[in-house]
């Protein structure tokens, strides 16, 4: 690592217990950097329902107390860096003031907003992203749009946290694995029917976890298939540990290259069954460190193989995790090329 200074950075996020944002936090401290927290949900509303309010139409006395909020951490902190995860209420007015004032802002944005999932969160942030002087993009497509619209940018990857994600203990088992085929994860695009297919059409043994299940599957069918809701931390990380075979996909209306979840469960040497796309082919070497499906059928027919073989499973678990510590796909690797753009180090730099 050659980092030629350190900075003094306001990280704009949410930190909670097994959020991204805590993760990079911390990334960035063990970095060097001196970083200063800035907790966006401590100005949420009680009531949810207005919290949805607020991100639909990113207007009104909230949006204005909570940039007034922003402009007061500045100028008590003197950063050099105004870090902004998913900036989506930040004003152009504010942006103008951080720039008056000598920081740099960077824009962390792993959603899409350019693509066609249309969330309606991003009102803000389409009349403000190109006042940006550095942005974090995860996504091919949108390398082209940026390099098109002449903006600045570093292309970095979906990347895992090192003190989460990690294998388990050595003396750990395959009888340990009590979970057959897991899926931990959101009912994004067609997965609720494809998971349903597997367990009702192909008669495989299939639990899930995650958040939002109970607004598309029964009763009946939360009971059947869904341990929990959603897992964070060391929760997450040991259901993969627990895990035979760990299913990943990949969310198209976000335009994704590749999902996080693969690179998660990688990184904690889980088996790793996942989508096949240009993506996750470059990622992981097919049959050795994860393996792919393009079809349904084909997916069944992989999990029938490898389910009673564990000691191959093991082997492919463990590949994966020495291929992202290899070729770095974790938080530090990919946030040192953040600070080296805002050092004029990279080709996509400021």
């Amino acid at each position: 690592m050659n980092l030629s200074r350190k900075r003094r950075i306001l990280y704009l996020g949410d930190m909670r217990y097994g959020e991204t944002s805590g993760y990079r936090f911390e990334a960035l401290r063990r970095l060097g950097q001196e970083v200063i927290p800035f907790q966006i949900t401590d100005y949420d509303f009680k009531q949810p329902f207005l919290n949805k309010l607020r991100a639909y139409f990113a207007s009104g006395p909230w949006i204005v107390s909570f940039n007034k909020a922003v402009l007061r951490a500045a100028r008590e902190h003197k950063p050099d860096v105004i870090w902004m995860d998913k900036p989506i209420y930040i004003t152009a007015k504010t942006l103008g003031k951080i720039k008056n004032a000598g920081a740099l802002t960077v824009s962390f944005t792993q959603d899409g907003p350019f693509g066609p999932r249309k969330d309606k969160v991003w009102r803000q942030y389409y009349r403000t992203f190109k006042l940006f002087d550095l942005h974090c993009l995860f996504r091919s497509v949108d390398v082209a749009r940026f390099q098109q619209w002449g903006l600045p940018y570093v292309s970095l990857m979906f990347s895992y946290d090192p003190a989460t994600h990690f294998p388990p203990p050595g003396e750990w088992t395959d009888s340990q694995r009590n979970r057959e085929v897991s899926y931990v994860g959101s009912p994004l695009e067609d997965r609720p029917q494809f998971l349903r297919a597997l367990a009702e059409q192909h008669n495989l043994p299939l639990v899930i976890d995650g958040p939002h299940w109970q607004k598309i599957f029964t009763p009946e069918l939360m009971a059947r298939y869904v341990s929990k809701g959603q897992l964070m931390g060391k929760a997450y990380r040991e259901a993969i540990w627990k895990s035979k075979i760990n299913l990943s996909f990949l969310t198209q209306l976000n335009e994704d290259d590749i999902a996080h979840k693969s690179v998660e469960i990688a990184a904690c040497a889980g088996f790793l069954l996942t989508l096949r796309c240009p993506g996750h082919e470059a990622l992981f070497e097919e049959d050795k460190e994860a393996v792919f499906f393009s079809s349904i059928e084909e997916c069944a027919d992989k999990i029938r193989f490898y389910l009673p073989r564990g000691d191959l499973r093991q082997q492919i678990g463990q590949r994966a995790r020495e291929r992202a510590l290899r070729s770095g796909y974790d938080n530090d690797t990919q946030l040192i090329k953040v600070l080296q753009a805002l050092d004029g180090k990279s080709t996509s730099a400021i």
